[in-house]
């Protein structure tokens, strides 16, 4: 993942998303001169082209950061897949504002975002990009006669990639354009609707689990999907059936996280000295962390180089008067901070407290001020031994997109929602006991609502931790929701993004959310 071959780019020069969010699909350019059967010739072709499906998730084109984005009309790094995902998972929350002035990104905090806004329509886009090379991925593969040993194994991968990103469509926009790789190309997709998604889906990632050539930890090349991914995914599903379906399926996640529990993967906890073995998990050598990362979002400040994924949340995250070199960067972008409501979370002593504090503000008066709230030190660009990372322009630290941790607090919330795991509120005990706070014998789900914010902050899962507890649109405010100072109560349907006016002008298939207007 981290070389892209010259193939690679004679696959972008002929793939290219023709209208993405229209049909989903990936279509030659020109099919006299340049098509699939000419250039996936072998099996180093086809390795290449599922390693641009991966460099979906990376960066924002398969040119490097100052390059042309995947994504024509759309800045590169505010279109780039991580950077929009926290946008909608984490700004949109008590957990992190951003002071800047670019077009609507204070909308996400305020939560009075509109169906045209431009950051929305960058995720959709790129959630819809990253299922359409998946699907001409699978499609090609299935279709073509060479064949070699890892061919399944590869498909499967592509699978596991597509459901992700169907993931991220589930979780927030719903009801949203669905294709794979049977669909006809050029031709405009059907609705799905949430449930039927969430049944797909499910159906989907069960084979992957039970059927597929996908490796398990120990065969998996880093960077690269497994089983315990597709486990992961359908953990999650679970988790979240009620929010998707009105139908709580907290033991069939159970039964997946016990399952997933027996994979191989720990708790990361010895430390090479420098850092506590919390903060390893987050540095620009975090690839060693195998034992608690389940899949991680690579980058590589020399060869994968983004201005999104980690290297938004790094710089962004450095601002006033804190030291780029402490973050092992150049300069800081001055931008994300967190509300005093999540601040207060943590105890003095807990570990995982990685924030500047020196000379901000715990209350923030005006969200556009970087020394209102205190800020972000939690991904660095530093090594465990003290270290830099390859460049300071850019970052070596991969983005942990599932983590072991998570797993055993999923299985806490299943244990105190009724559905038991064995060994769960142990599990729960051992990651608080790593950040070096107090355990709890019982807890409640606002305990597990509370340590998911202390343990996983930064990592994308703060909105939907909060609706599935009742707790984004009302129940719970904290400052600036809904433009107000102190936060207030947001209207219900904000729960789910719109769909894009762009999309619906594209394609009359597709009826708008509930609550954004007009389906016409």
């Amino acid at each position: 993942m981290k070389k892209i071959n010259y193939i690679l780019g004679v696959l972008v020069a002929f793939l290219t998303v023709n209208s993405c969010v229209g049909d989903l699909n990936v279509t030659p350019i020109d099919p006299n001169a340049n098509t699939a059967d000419k250039a996936l010739v072998n099996e180093a072709a086809f390795e290449q082209f599922l390693s641009g499906v991966y460099l979906g998730f990376a960066t924002s084109g398969y040119y490097g950061a100052n390059g042309s984005a995947s994504i024509s009309g759309l800045d590169g790094g505010a279109s780039q897949y991580i950077r929009g995902l926290y946008h909608h998972s984490e700004l949109t929350t008590d957990e992190s504002v951003c002071g800047w002035n670019d077009q609507t990104i204070k909308n996400f905090h305020w939560m009075n975002w509109t169906t045209d806004d431009t950051f929305i329509y960058a995720f959709y886009s790129r959630i819809f990009m990253q299922v359409g090379m998946a699907n001409e991925f699978i499609r090609e593969a299935k279709a073509s006669d060479v064949d070699f040993a890892k061919k399944q194994q590869y498909i499967d991968e592509a699978r596991v990639l597509r459901a992700l990103a169907y993931y991220h469509a589930i979780d927030n926009f719903g009801n949203v354009p669905f294709a794979d790789e049977t669909a006809v190309v050029g031709v405009n997709p059907d609705q799905i609707s949430r449930a039927d998604l969430y049944a797909w889906l499910e159906e989907e990632l069960k084979d992957l689990v039970s059927n597929s050539a996908l490796p398990d930890k120990a065969g998996t090349t880093y960077g690269h999907v497994n089983k315990s991914v597709a486990k992961f995914l359908l953990a999650k599903l679970y988790l979240n059936a009620e929010v998707y379906t009105g139908t709580a399926a907290y033991d069939k996640c159970a039964n997946v996280l016990a399952d997933l529990m027996d994979d191989g993967y720990s708790l990361h906890t010895t430390s090479a000295g420098t850092y506590s073995a919390y903060q390893e998990l987050f540095l620009a050598d975090n690839d060693r962390c195998t034992d608690e990362i389940i899949f991680a979002v690579e980058q590589d400040g020399v060869n994968t180089t983004s201005y999104g994924a980690t290297n938004y949340l790094i710089f962004a995250s450095t601002g006033g008067a804190m030291d780029p070199d402490e973050m092992g960067i150049s300069s800081g972008w001055g931008g994300l901070r967190m509300t005093p409501e999540f601040y207060g979370k943590f105890s003095s002593d807990d570990a995982r407290a990685l924030f500047y504090t020196d000379t901000q503000n715990a209350d923030i008066d005006d969200i556009g001020e970087f020394s209102n709230g205190m800020a972000f030190r939690k991904f660095r660009n530093r090594t465990s031994d003290g270290g830099y990372g390859k460049e300071s322009g850019f970052v070596d630290t991969d983005f942990p997109m599932m983590r072991y941790a998570d797993v055993l607090l999923m299985a806490a919330e299943c244990q105190v929602r009724g559905a038991a795991v064995s060994g769960a509120i142990t599990g729960f005990n051992e990651v608080r006991a790593r950040a070096g706070v107090a355990r709890i014998a019982n807890p409640t789900l606002q305990d597990i609502l509370d340590e998911r914010a202390r343990e996983l902050y930064q990592e994308c899962w703060r909105r939907s931790d909060l609706i599935r507890f009742g707790k984004f649109t009302s129940g719970y405010n904290w400052q600036w929701k809904g433009n107000v100072k102190e936060g207030t109560d947001v209207d219900a349907y904000r729960a789910l993004f719109p769909i894009p006016d762009s999309d619906r002008l594209a394609n009359t298939k597709l009826q708008q959310n509930p609550g954004y207007g007009t389906n016409k």
